[in-house]
């Protein structure tokens, strides 16, 4: 009699540790599946995410050189029109991001800063200039920096850097949505985010 009860639990044992042991196999290989899939929708994800712009500009042009203890002077000025065009987007190839398979966690450790490209036509009209004042090289490149600085100002004046934050966003939110589907925490800069607008909040602040 106490054989068979004996042998009745070592039976039950090897059946629960033979189940243990498949239940484990069978989450392991769960927690893999789910590991790739992440992996890959991270890497589907990595694109450039532009925003585009365009602006107009009229800039006046102006020099004065003064010769002979300043009773002589010599002008030259143009009209200059600007039409450019404006870029600004994310590299998400550059998002660093790691997989904690213990915790079930991904962390969007960096996001890298807009890059910004401006594409100028510059067409210059009404151009004078004196015998002894004329255009150079020097003028040329003091019209390109100025017209330079001027759209960069417009950029900063704009809507654009905010729009392509709302299109990082849009296609981090990817992730999000799958990590959230499949039981996992997705952290940025150590926040736990637990929606879409959680999301947004801490990217565009």
């Amino acid at each position: 009699m106490y054989r068979f009860i004996a042998g009745i639990i070592i039976s039950l044992v090897a059946v629960l540790l033979i189940q243990l042991c498949v239940n484990k196999k069978e989450e392991k290989q769960e927690l893999t599946m789910n590991t790739a899939l992440i992996q890959q929708q991270i890497n589907q994800v990595g694109k450039l995410v532009v925003t585009e712009g365009h602006f107009s500009q009229v800039v006046s042009y102006r020099n004065t050189r003064r010769n002979y203890f300043d009773i002589f002077s010599a002008n030259k000025k143009a009209l200059v029109i600007v039409n450019a065009k404006v870029t600004v987007g994310y590299d998400l190839r550059q998002v660093m991001t790691e997989i904690d398979e213990q915790n079930r966690t991904v962390r969007i450790t960096y996001i890298p800063e807009p890059e910004i490209n401006i594409y100028p036509d510059i067409e210059y009209y009404d151009i004078t200039q004196d015998y002894l004042n004329k255009f150079g090289a020097e003028d040329y490149n003091k019209i390109k920096s100025r017209v330079q600085t001027m759209m960069e100002e417009k950029i900063n004046q704009s809507h654009l850097k905010e729009n392509a934050k709302e299109r990082l966003v849009s296609e981090l939110s990817k992730i999000y949505i799958l990590t959230a589907s499949m039981g996992w925490t997705l952290q940025y800069r150590e926040e736990t985010i637990d929606s879409i607008e959680g999301l947004d909040e801490l990217i565009l602040n």
